[in-house]
C-alpha cells in the first residue's frame, strides 16, 4: 500500500471506529434556529397552496418554492446569504430542512459556499463552464473535530471554479457527488489538516489540476478527464477517466477501467433563456471523458411546463395524478410523507430532487414503484423508511419483470435509501430491481448505525439491494449494515464497478447472524443459479462492536464458474473488531488481526 503523505493519517488508525460509534444526533441546536427566508429566491415566499384534491387536474411548471435560492451576478450580499444557510446546516445531520442554491448564468467573484447537510450548489448554464466562481466550494469537517466521516448528504454540479488557493476542497463520505464540476486547479478530497475521510464519488467532471485524496480510503471516480491522482489508502476505483493512473491494485490500490459500459449523466435543471427546463442527457457507451469535454452534453430538453413541481403541502394522491396526467416530477427541498406509493408508471419518465427532498412511506407503503417500461429516470432522492414497516422503499419494475431496455434502461442516480438515523425506521427489503438493464449510478442504501432510533431491534432491515433483473449495472455502489445480505444479487449479467460496505456494527453475539451453515451473512452475494456476473473494486468492513468476538466467514460469496468473474476485492477488520476468516468464500485470508490492514484478492476464481 502507499504510505499517504506526511502529515495524513495511517490506515491503522481507522476513523471508523469513532465515526461508527457515534451515537448523538446532532439536531438539538439547530431544530430552534430560525428558518432562513428565500433571498434571492425566483419564487415567493408566501404559504404553499392547499393541496389539490386527487381528481382535479393538476398545472404543470411554476415557482421553486421557498427553499431554493437562486443568484444572479447582481444579487447583492451573497457570500452573506451563503453563510446564513451554512451556518444551520454545517452540523445539521439529521435535521429537516433542505436548501437549494442555484447560480444562474455569470461570472462571481471572491465567494467561499460551505456546503453543509441537505444542501445543494449547482449551476444553471447549459454547461459547467456557463456559471463560473472565482472562490471555492468547500465542505470541510470543522463541525466534527477534523473527521470527514459523516459528511454525507450534499452535493454540487454544473459549475466551474477557479479556486483562491489552487486546490478546492471537497471532504466528504458518503451520498455526496461531484457532478458535471470543471475546477480549474487542484482538487483536495480531505479535510483541513488531512483528518479522516471514507468517502466518495466523482462523475462527469474536469479537474485540471491532480485530485489529492489524502487520508480517503476509498474513491470512485467515473466518465472525467483529470490532471493527475495523488496517492490510494485502500480501494480507488476509476472507469472512462482520462487521465487516471494505471492498474496497480493492490499497491498502489487502483482498479482501472479505460471505458465505462454504459451510463446516462444525472438529469439537471438549467435556463432556457429565461425559462427553466430538465436537460436528459443521451445514454453513452464505453464512456471516456466527461460528456461535455468536447461540446454540450448531447441529450433533451424538457420544459418545466412538463413537471408538476413538488413543495410543501403535496400529498402522494397529487404526485399520483400528476404522473398519470403525463407530467414529470421535480421535488423541491423538504421533507414528504407520502400515504400510498407513488406510482411511476409512464416510459421515459423524469423524477428529479433537487436539494435532497425526502420521502417518507407511512403506513408501511413502499415509497416507488416503477413499471416494466423503457427509460425512467430517478434522481436526486433521500428515501427514509418511515414507523411502519415497508415491504421496500424503491421498488424498480415489479416482480417478474421481463422486458428488455438495453437500448432505453431505467436509470437511478443520487437516489440514497436511510433506514433509521432520523428516527425509528423500519423496511424489509430497502431498495429491489427487477427490471433488466437498469443502471444504479451512485447510491447510498444505509442502516444507521448512529443517530436515533437505532439498535439491532430498533431499525430492523434484512436486505440493502436486491437485484433480480438481468444485466443491471452498477457504477458507485454504497450498502452498508443490514442484517443480512447488504447485496443479494439473483439476476444474469450483473456488473458493479466499485462496492464500499460495512457489515451490521451491532449484531449481539455469533448466533443473531448464523446463515446455515456459514458464520454471517455476506456483504455481496451472487446466487448459486447465476452463470455470469462481474465486480472490479469491491471492499467490505467489519466492527463487531457489540460482541468483538463474532468471525464472519467471508465479505463475498458466489458460485465458481467460468462467467464469474471478480477483480480487485479487499476485506478490512478495524481495529481488529470482529474478523473475516476469507475474502471471498473460502479463498483469500481475511484476518488481519489488530492492524486495520486490508487482506486482498487480486483475481477470483
Amino acid at each position: 500500500m502507499q504510505t499517504p503523505p506526511l502529515g495524513s493519517p495511517q490506515p491503522g488508525n481507522n476513523p471508523h471506529i469513532s465515526r461508527r460509534g457515534f451515537a448523538a444526533s446532532v439536531t438539538s441546536a439547530v431544530l430552534g434556529a430560525v428558518f432562513l427566508p428565500a433571498l434571492g429566491s425566483s419564487a415567493s415566499a408566501a404559504p404553499a397552496a392547499p393541496s389539490r384534491a386527487a381528481a382535479d387536474p393538476v398545472v404543470g411548471g411554476g415557482d421553486l418554492g421557498p427553499n431554493v435560492i437562486v443568484f444572479d451576478p447582481s444579487t447583492a450580499n451573497i457570500q452573506g446569504q451563503l453563510d446564513s444557510v451554512f451556518s444551520q446546516q454545517e452540523s445539521a445531520q439529521f435535521d429537516t430542512r433542505r436548501f437549494a442554491l442555484l447560480f444562474k448564468p455569470g461570472t462571481y467573484n471572491g465567494l467561499n459556499a460551505q456546503i453543509g447537510f441537505y444542501t445543494s450548489i449547482a449551476g444553471l448554464g447549459k454547461n459547467p463552464d456557463d456559471t463560473h466562481i472565482n472562490g471555492d466550494v468547500t465542505v470541510d469537517a470543522g463541525w466534527f473535530n477534523g473527521n470527514a466521516t459523516q459528511n454525507f448528504w450534499r452535493s454540487a454540479e454544473n459549475l466551474s471554479l477557479t479556486p483562491v488557493s489552487g486546490e478546492n476542497r471537497w471532504a466528504v463520505a458518503q451520498a455526496a457527488p461531484f457532478r458535471r464540476m470543471h475546477v480549474q486547479g487542484g482538487l483536495n478530497l480531505a479535510p483541513n489538516g488531512y483528518g479522516w475521510a471514507s468517502g466518495g464519488y466523482i462523475a462527469d467532471s474536469k479537474v485540471d489540476g491532480t485530485i489529492s485524496p489524502y487520508s480517503q480510503q476509498q474513491w470512485y471516480t467515473r466518465d472525467s478527464n483529470i490532471g493527475g491522482w495523488g496517492n490510494g489508502v485502500w480501494n480507488m476505483v476509476f472507469s472512462g477517466v482520462q487521465g487516471a493512473p494505471g492498474q496497480s491494485f493492490p499497491n498502489p490500490p487502483y482498479t482501472v477501467l479505460g471505458t465505462t459500459p454504459v451510463s446516462r449523466e444525472k438529469p439537471y435543471l438549467y435556463l432556457d433563456g429565461d425559462n427553466y427546463a430538465v436537460f436528459v442527457p443521451s445514454l453513452r457507451t464505453n464512456a471516456s471523458g466527461a460528456s461535455w469535454a468536447n461540446g454540450s452534453t448531447p441529450g433533451t430538453s424538457i420544459p418545466l411546463d412538463q413537471f408538476y413541481v413538488v413543495k410543501a403541502g403535496a400529498t402522494a394522491a397529487t404526485i399520483n395524478q400528476a404522473l398519470s396526467q403525463g407530467l414529470n416530477l421535480l421535488f423541491t427541498p423538504g421533507v414528504y410523507h407520502v400515504d400510498q406509493t407513488i406510482n411511476i408508471t409512464r416510459a421515459d419518465t423524469v423524477v428529479l430532487g433537487i436539494g435532497f427532498p425526502t420521502i417518507i412511506p407511512d403506513g408501511g407503503v413502499t415509497a416507488i414503484r416503477t413499471a416494466d417500461v423503457d427509460g425512467i429516470k430517478l434522481a436526486g432522492l433521500l428515501l427514509d423508511a418511515g414507523a411502519q414497516n415497508s415491504p421496500y422503499l424503491l421498488q424498480v419494475g415489479p416482480s417478474g419483470a421481463s422486458a428488455g431496455h438495453a437500448s432505453n434502461p431505467t436509470s437511478v442516480q443520487d437516489v440514497f435509501a436511510r433506514v433509521g438515523g432520523a428516527g425509528p425506521g423500519l423496511v424489509t427489503t430497502a431498495v429491489e430491481v427487477n427490471s433488466n438493464d437498469t443502471i444504479i449510478d451512485h447510491t447510498w442504501i444505509w442502516r444507521a448505525d448512529h443517530g436515533a432510533g437505532v439498535g439491532w431491534t430498533t431499525n430492523p432491515s434484512d436486505y440493502g439491494l436486491l437485484v433480480k433483473g438481468d444485466n443491471v449495472l452498477a457504477t458507485g455502489l454504497f450498502v452498508e449494515h443490514f442484517q443480512k445480505y447488504d447485496v443479494e444479487w439473483s439476476g444474469e449479467g450483473g456488473r458493479t464497478i466499485f462496492f464500499q460496505n460495512e457489515i451490521a456494527y451491532d449484531p449481539p453475539n455469533q448466533a443473531a447472524i448464523q446463515n446455515g451453515d456459514r458464520l454471517g451473512w455476506a456483504a455481496y452475494k451472487v446466487d448459486d443459479s447465476v452463470n455470469t456476473h462481474e465486480g472490479w473494486g469491491l471492499g467490505s468492513y467489519c466492527n463487531f462492536s457489540s460482541d468483538p468476538t463474532i468471525r464472519q466467514d467471508a465479505g463475498f460469496e458466489a458460485p465458481v464458474k467460468d462467467g464469474v468473474k471478480f477483480h480487485d476485492l479487499l476485506v478490512v477488520s478495524l481495529g481488529g473488531v470482529g474478523q473475516y476468516n476469507h475474502v471471498i468464500n473460502n479463498t483469500g485470508d481475511g484476518t488481519s488481526g489488530t492492524s486495520t490492514v486490508p487482506s486482498n484478492v487480486v483475481s477470483f476464481p
